[in-house]
């Protein structure tokens, strides 16, 4: 489900989410001050930055994948 999704996708829709909650939080009353401004900022960027440095494009090697390659024989030492 999750493989057909871009890391971009998911940035820009936690940027939606995060302009919603803003609206529906003006739209209910809350204030609109410097504080709440910077707070729903950082609540967009931070988690956004971390998802973009943490997402990686190929997945680890598997202990299958290591053993294979360390008892693989070399090719020089059949001489």
């Amino acid at each position: 489900m999750l493989r057909n999704i871009s890391r971009l996708q998911v940035v820009g829709a936690w940027c939606a989410l995060v302009l919603v909650i803003a609206a529906l939080s003006v739209v209910a009353g809350a204030g609109i001050n410097l504080g709440n401004v910077e707070l729903l900022l950082v609540a967009c960027i931070a988690p956004s930055a971390v998802l973009l440095l943490i997402w990686r494009g190929a997945p680890p090697a598997t202990v299958a994948e290591l053993l294979h390659s360390v008892n693989r024989p070399s090719k020089d030492s059949r001489s």
